[in-house]
Order: C-alpha cells, then sequence, then structure tokens
C-alpha cells in the first residue's frame, strides 16, 4: 500500500551519557544534545537528513542556552533551520513528537530533530574541582517557545514547604494509600514491588544511569545509601536527575525519508496523540490519587486510535515516583502487574529533568522495531502531576494518517475543590508526608479538607510528624493556624 507522503514518521534516534573518570573531561549539554541528533541520523541509515533539518525542537534544561537549536542547527549543516526552546514539563517530548507530527503532515515541515541533554552531574563536579564553566557562551535572541509558562504551584503552597516534586509526590502516595484501603506496610510493599519491576528492566538498559539491581526490600527499607526522603519514600523511589544524558529523535515525513535513503526497517508510526492537564494548583485538584486529565487523555487517544492503551504490546508509563505510575495505570486501565517500562524508568535509568520522555521515545523505537507490527504507548507527564501527554507507536502506518487532539475540555469538566488556604481553625488530614534529612524526620506537610475546600498545613513537632506516618493519618482532625502550623487533636 502506498503511504501519503505527508504521513509522519520517526527515523531515527539517538541516546548518550558521560561519566568520565576525569570531569575535566565531560562535554557540555550543547555537545551531548550534537551528539545524540548525529547519531539518530546515524541510526536513520542516512546521514545526510542532518543537512535536511528544516525545525530544531528542544527539550528546556538546566542550562542558560538563549536558541540551542539555532546552534545546533549551524553545527550539524542545516543553518537555515527554524528552531523551538520549551517551557519546563517532563510531559514536553511527547507534547513535541505531537505537535511536530502534526506540523510534518500538515506540510509546515519536512525533517525535524527533537533533542535535549542534561549536564548536572559534571556541572557540579567541576565547579567543586574549581574548573571553568565549559558552557557554550551565546547573545543570540531567545528561540520561539512551544508551550505555555505556567505557574505550577501558588505562593501559599510554596510558604507551607509544597516547592518541588520531592514535597508533592509522596503526598499523592498517601492520598493513594487512603483510597487502596492499605496499611503502611502493605502499601509499601506494593510500591517496592513496584519499584522493583522498573529496577528490573534498568538493569537490562545499557543506557540506564543506575542499573544495579535491588530487590524490593532493598528499595523499600531506608539505609546508609538509601535513606528516607519523603514518607514512605526511600531514596531509591525517587527520580534520579544528577546525571549527564541526552536524547535526540528526528521525524519526517515518508517522501522526505524516501529521498534521503532511510530503509524501510528504520520507519516507526506516531499513529495518534493526545495532552490535556490537571488543575495547574495542586490545591484545586478534585482529589489527591487521580488524575481527571491522563483518563481523559486517554479516551480520546482510543477515539483517535481506534485501540485502547491497554491494548499496546509495550507500555512507557511517565515514572519520576512510584505515585505517578500508579495514577497513569489507574487513569488508562493498565495491569498493574505487566511491565510497565521499556527503560527502567527516571529512578534507575536517569530523570534529566523534562527529557526523560526523548529517552522513552526511543528507547520505544527500538523496541518496536525488534517487534514489528506491535503498538506502542509513551505516557509523559510534567509539573506535580499536572500536564500530561500521549502517544501510540507502531512499525505499521496509520490508516487515516496521524490524529491528534487535546482532551482538555473533558478533563476541566471533571471539576475542581475550592482553595480555601485562608482558612484558620478546624481541619481534617486527607493525605501527608514527612520530608527527611540526613539525621530523620525534619518537617511534616499535610494536604487538610476544610468545611469548604483544601488548605495545606506543616510541622516540625516530633509527635505531631510521627502522627503524619502512622496508618490512621487519614481523618485526623486538628486545626491550623494563620501561617499554616498543623495542630492534630
Amino acid at each position: 500500500m502506498a503511504l501519503e507522503p505527508r504521513t509522519p514518521v520517526l527515523v531515527g534516534s539517538g541516546q548518550i551519557s558521560q561519566r568520565p573518570d576525569d570531569v575535566a573531561d565531560a562535554v557540555e549539554a550543547l555537545e551531548l544534545m550534537r551528539r545524540t541528533v548525529v547519531e539518530a541520523a546515524i541510526d536513520a541509515g542516512s546521514p545526510e537528513l542532518l543537512q535536511r533539518i528544516d525545525l530544531v525542537a528542544v527539550v528546556y534544561g538546566a542550562w542558560n542556552y538563549p536558541d540551542p537549536g539555532r546552534l545546533l542547527a549551524e553545527a550539524v549543516g542545516s543553518p537555515g533551520a527554524r528552531t523551538l526552546l520549551s517551557y519546563h514539563g517532563g510531559n514536553t517530548p511527547q507534547s513535541y513528537v505531537n505537535a511536530m507530527a502534526a506540523r510534518i503532515q500538515a506540510g509546515d515541515a519536512d525533517v525535524v530533530a527533537i533533542t535535549g541533554a542534561e549536564a548536572i552531574w559534571s556541572g557540579r563536579r567541576r565547579r567543586r574541582a574549581g574548573l571553568a564553566d565549559n558552557r557554550t557562551a551565546s547573545d543570540l535572541a531567545e528561540a520561539p517557545r512551544f508551550g505555555a509558562d505556567v505557574p505550577m504551584s501558588t505562593e501559599v503552597e510554596q510558604a507551607r514547604g509544597l516547592a518541588a516534586p520531592v514535597n508533592h509526590y509522596p503526598i499523592f502516595e498517601s492520598a493513594i494509600r487512603a483510597d487502596r484501603g492499605r496499611t503502611n506496610d502493605e502499601h509499601r510493599d506494593v510500591i517496592a514491588a513496584l519499584w522493583a519491576g522498573f529496577n528490573t528492566v534498568a538493569a537490562t538498559n545499557p543506557h540506564a544511569w543506575s542499573p544495579t539491581p535491588m530487590t524490593p526490600e532493598e528499595i523499600r527499607q531506608p539505609t546508609a545509601g538509601n535513606r528516607m526522603v519523603g514518607w514512605p519514600y526511600t531514596k531509591a523511589m525517587n527520580s534520579n536527575w544528577d546525571l549527564d544524558q541526552g536524547a535526540g529523535l528526528i521525524l519526517c515525513s515518508v517522501a522526505a525519508a524516501e529521498a534521503a535513503g532511510v530503509p524501510r526497517d528504520r520507519w516507526v508510526f506516531p499513529l495518534a496523540g493526545s495532552d490535556a492537564h490537571d488543575t495547574y494548583a495542586v490545591t484545586e485538584r478534585r482529589d489527591l490519587h487521580s488524575s481527571p486529565a491522563i483518563g481523559a487523555a486517554g479516551r480520546m487517544l482510543t477515539d483517535l486510535a481506534g485501540v485502547e492503551p491497554a491494548a499496546a504490546d509495550h507500555v512507557d508509563v511517565y515514572s519520576c515516583f512510584p505515585s505517578a505510575v500508579q495514577v497513569g495505570v489507574a487513569e488508562l486501565g493498565l495491569d498493574p502487574d505487566r511491565q510497565l517500562t521499556v527503560t527502567g524508568g527516571l529512578p534507575f535509568a536517569g530523570g534529566p529533568l523534562n527529557n526523560y520522555v526523548t529517552h522513552s521515545i526511543a528507547t520505544m523505537a527500538r523496541v518496536l522495531r525488534d517487534d514489528p507490527g506491535s503498538l506502542g504507548l509513551v505516557t509523559a507527564n510534567g509539573g506535580y502531576l499536572t500536564k500530561h501527554a500521549l502517544g501510540l507507536y507502531s512499525t505499521e502506518p496509520p490508516t487515516d494518517g496521524f490524529r491528534w487532539a487535546d482532551a482538555q475540555a473533558e478533563a476541566d469538566a471533571a471539576g475542581s475543590t475550592p482553595d480555601d488556604t485562608g482558612h484558620v481553625g478546624t481541619v481534617t488530614v486527607e493525605a501527608a508526608t514527612v520530608m527527611h534529612g540526613h539525621e530523620g524526620p525534619e518537617r511534616g506537610l499535610a494536604a487538610l479538607r476544610t468545611a469548604v475546600g483544601r488548605t495545606w498545613g506543616h510541622s516540625t513537632d516530633p509527635e505531631t510528624m510521627a502522627a503524619l506516618m502512622a496508618d490512621d493519618v487519614h481523618g485526623r482532625s486538628g486545626e491550623v493556624d494563620a501561617e499554616g502550623r498543623l495542630h492534630l487533636g
């Protein structure tokens, strides 16, 4: 069957990690990006694709290049290429594929490179060693931006200790435990077994940053090398971004692939994609154990592709923390006992800030090539279980072309909870965590229900922190003052 020439196809991918014995030999993130794009062209069997790139889309990272795409385009021989630079969000790589595939199909681009990289591991060690910054200085104007720059938390959330993923996701975990009706021990066993499944895959991934095998017990129990971070999460349950990793993809039209001589056995087709977001403020979420946006995006994907996400032969569920996986699995109707990753996930394969999903798509492409005709599902998450993107892939082309739509209308219709963060007085504990330092518990954090909506509380009192880690924490009553200090009854 002849394919429509504008059909988008993923033809090449590249991944790279660096951890040199001498940190002075480490290259900057921009060079890692360049190498991934070059490797993607080689993987496609057509290095000449580099000179045909007409759009370079870069995933934003922990660096200060104003237009890295321009520098990359010049470095690989496509100086006339247009460029894009995203905002923060781990959903970005899949959202990029969704948007770029649509552009290719519409005739707005022929060959697109998507890439991102981090050099956080070497950057820290270079500074400790007194070495000069090795990042390329540039006076270029800022690239056109992709996506929306939306604050992920309110001032009150930040002031009360909800300032980073490491604070939010264990609170989601607490809400999941309450919803499932488990004790702490029962639930910790469940998430340790879940994470051991991810670790097993990472141990076979040549690109994994931390492939050391771990048993469920080794993941679950705090030790000197695996301390408790945010109850009930040990270090092994947290996304790992202290690394140097990069990944890149090349998408093009079928016509461009044929013109560049890309062998047919390299082609992987994006079949369909969908995007949606939950309420940007966690305070306003309907509840803390689900994601209406993921569910809506999954149903939209089914409508577009004519197949349910659960029918995918291979899946990579976004895995910054166990709570993100459990919510994604539940919303998409996936079997929680199946293999849920092709990489090993962010704690073990590596979590390079916003760019993990470029690695998962790159890995998925190779998995699908090895299993022709199978279906692959990739999920992506940005913020605090906030922004979501889904994609279906196969070596077989879509019958009606690539299809994309957002599912925001359905996500919004799920409703929200009123922000009652000005509340002072009686509250009920909805979910909680306790942040730990190297010496033990340091600060308790709690999502609190009021008669009107939701607020947040915190405490450094040892008895209160112990209560927030107890089996019966959910539904405990207490009082919160104007500064958010929580006093349990």
